[in-house]
């Protein structure tokens, strides 16, 4: 009986793949629906196995009860600060080491907190936060991957493509119902990219959109 956590996914991806994934330093913006979610996705497939931890975490939230059913936190982490509830999953599931950044990133931090990064990940849910990740990335020259959704709609966009959108109306975009369904859609294709960002010699850096009721993924143009 093999005691290797990744043998699945050395199988498919590589022997080397906990060794190469160390290699990179990983910034993931927001600990919620898409954020929560895309960081357990990641460390459940070898990214975290480093220290000091290559892969970090930005938030200032904390988890409320209807965080819940579409984000990765148990009744427990209730009341105790988003990064800090992930992390120690991170440790108690594969034991991932996850650096966590209690703090609103802002103009003042956000080049302390993204400095040594190889890619930045932004999953925020308002455009003020987008667009300072999008504008100090551009700043420093750090690859940026933008996962967001609206309803049934989701997308991952590198930078290149992306333009940032205006706020939804009619509340947060984590209430409406499948939230959840739709946000693991859009977890599967960004983790498949940065998955090949950090994994190819020639990256493809291809952007895609995702809608729930037909259950489509096709690159966007």
């Amino acid at each position: 009986m093999s005691t290797d956590k990744f043998l699945h996914e050395k199988a498919y991806r590589g022997s080397n793949l906990v060794t190469e994934l160390a290699k990179r330093t990983i910034v993931i913006c927001g600990a919620g629906t898409l954020g929560g979610n895309l960081l357990e996705n990641m460390i459940r497939q070898g990214f975290g196995m480093s220290s000091p931890p290559a892969l970090k975490v930005i938030d200032f939230d904390r988890v409320e009860a209807h965080n819940l059913n579409p984000q990765p936190y148990a009744e427990a982490d209730v009341g105790a600060l988003k990064v800090a509830a992930l992390k120690n999953r991170a440790f108690r599931v594969v034991g991932a080491q996850v650096e966590a950044i209690d703090k609103r990133l802002d103009a003042d931090n956000a080049k302390k907190f993204f400095k040594g990064a190889s890619l930045v990940i932004d999953t925020f849910d308002n455009s003020a936060s987008r667009k300072l990740t999008q504008d100090w990335c551009r700043a420093m020259k750090i690859a940026c991957l933008h996962v967001g959704l609206y309803e049934d709609y989701a997308e991952v966009v590198w930078d290149e493509k992306y333009k940032v959108p205006a706020d939804p109306q009619g509340g947060d975009i984590c209430d409406y119902p499948l939230a959840r369904n739709i946000s693991l859609l859009a977890v599967v294709v960004a983790t498949e990219e940065i998955l090949d960002f950090c994994l190819a010699k020639k990256p493809r850096r291809k952007n895609w959109a995702i809608t729930l009721k037909d259950l489509k993924v096709q690159e966007k143009v």
